[in-house]
Parts: C-alpha cells; structure tokens; sequence
C-alpha cells in the first residue's frame, strides 16, 4: 500500500545510488506531446530505473519543451523518488515523508488534508515566491475523476518569442514581485495578502540556464507588481502579459489517466488546474525538484 512505501522512507539519501538500470536510449521513441508544448516518452518503464544515455536524451529534449509526459507507469513512492533523483534533488517538504506531497482531496489515515484539495486552481510557477524556486515538478496520478481536474501547461518560451518587440524592449532587466498567501485561498489569488506571505523578486524575462533561451516568468496566481513601476502601468502591463501567455496557441491541456507520470520544467512553462467534482477522489504524488549546487 502506498502508506507502508510512504512512511518508509526517513531521509532522502537512502533513494541514491541503488537504482536497477534498464531501457536502452535507443529503444525510447520520443514524440511531441502537443503543438504548444511538450513531449512523451514511450518504451520506458519507470518501475526500473532509466540508464544515464537515455536519461540524457529525455533530459535534453524536455529542457527544449518544458513538459515530459509517460503514460502507464506503475511504481512506488521510493521509485518515484529514485527517478526525481536523476533531475537534482528532491525537496524536502513541510509535512509527510521528505520530498513527496499528496495533491488530493482524500483525507490521510491521521485525518489530515491534501494541498490544492478542490477547485479550479490559476495559472501559476511552483514557489516563484522563493529566491531559489525548484527547477522542476513531477506528478504521479494514482486516483483521477471521471471529468475535469485537468492541468493546463503554458510554454513560457513561446510566449516570450511572440511578444512584441516594444514590450520585450521595455521589460527587458525589469524584475516582478511574486507573492504567496498561505492563509485564505491558496488557489486564487487574494485582494490583500498578509504581511508575513512569503514573497520573493524574479526577472520578467528570465533565462533558462540549460538552453540559454529567455522565458515570460509571471503567472496570474502570484505575481503581484513590476518593481519600481507606476502602480497602474504595473497593472496593465501584467494583464496584458497575463493574457497573452495563456492564449491557446501557447497552452496544452492534459487529461489524467491513473498511471500518468508528467515532469514540467517549473523555469520555462506556467501551469493551472481546471475544476471537478468535489465528491469524486482525485489523487497525485508530487515531487519538487531542487537545482544541484
């Protein structure tokens, strides 16, 4: 059972240096996921873990599209960390088992709620409220209702290309605020957050180290002004940058299957969930992972 697999693990460190070593990066076939954004992987069966050739491959493909999705994977939570292990490192978390989180609407056997239980959720980038936020995500769907929590990705890359060259001059070295309000509604942005909500500055136009290429990094659920902007243009402005990147050409929407494995690259791409049936389970192991020093 996943709680027995959960509880297990008391330090991430036991998750390095023991994995099996399977698929050939020849016997991969890697196809894009959508027009707007990604990239599946079939032949590859993450219950053992994937050989560093191929692990090469699907890394340098993922990097140039932000999203990597496998489709019917079936394996444990220490598995599922073996293989987060191989982006950098997995972070560690502020309740349950060092690096995993339950994105549900179930309750634990203490009683205790998922993250993000129900509900529409905006678009957003993993902990942009961080002065070092992790450079990747990774979800496991293990329950999934019959209609609706779909994720919503936007490639961050596209929508910078396409912006026009007077915004992209006016921007350009200009910084964002992002904050994050943990106390009302984590899934919608609030008029007014707290004093004490977590918060950190970001490049509008931020560069992807591995490629090299400038990304559009705000999103509408935490990006709160332009610094050192007059109020109201700050406003306009992140509407307008706002609505621009999550246009449909730009935007790819998953439809969970139990089985589904999809890892987003949290410094080029935004994302969102849409709603479901409250009274329907919806469950998904979360993974953050860390940059390596």
């Amino acid at each position: 059972m996943m709680a027995n697999n959960t509880h297990s693990i008391t330090n991430i460190e036991e998750i390095r240096g023991r994995p099996e070593r399977s698929a050939p990066a020849a016997d991969l076939d890697i196809r894009q996921l959508s027009p707007a954004i990604g990239i599946e992987v079939l032949g590859a069966d993450l219950s053992r873990s994937i050989g560093d050739s191929a692990f090469q491959r699907i890394r340098k493909a993922w990097e140039e599209n932000c999203i990597v999705l496998f489709r019917g994977q079936k394996f444990s939570l220490i598995k599922q960390l073996q293989f987060a292990s191989q982006f950098g490192a997995p972070a560690k978390t502020r309740r349950g088992p060092p690096a995993m989180l339950e994105v549900t609407n179930a309750l634990d056997a203490n009683g205790t709620p998922g993250i993000l239980r129900n509900g529409a959720v905006q678009f957003h980038s993993d902990q942009c409220y961080l002065d070092e936020p992790p450079i990747a995500t990774m979800l496991y769907a293990i329950d999934i209702p019959s209609r609706g929590g779909h994720t919503l990705f936007g490639n961050g890359f596209h929508a910078y290309q396409s912006l026009p060259e007077e915004i992209k001059r006016r921007l350009a070295d200009r910084q964002a605020l992002h904050i994050y309000d943990y106390e009302t509604d984590p899934q919608r942005r609030p008029e007014r957050p707290p004093s004490n909500a977590l918060r950190a500055t970001h490049l509008i136009f931020r560069v992807h180290r591995p490629t090299g290429r400038p990304a559009l990094y705000v999103n509408r659920l935490m990006t709160w002004s332009i610094l050192d902007m007059d109020p109201e243009e700050s406003r306009q402005t992140l509407d307008f940058l706002f609505s621009h990147q999550e246009r449909a050409e730009f935007v790819y929407e998953h439809v969970w299957q139990p089985g589904d494995l999809i890892v987003w690259d949290n410094r080029s791409c935004i994302h969102a969930r849409t709603d479901f049936d409250p009274r329907e389970r919806r469950r998904l192991r979360r993974i953050t992972v860390l940059d390596r020093p």
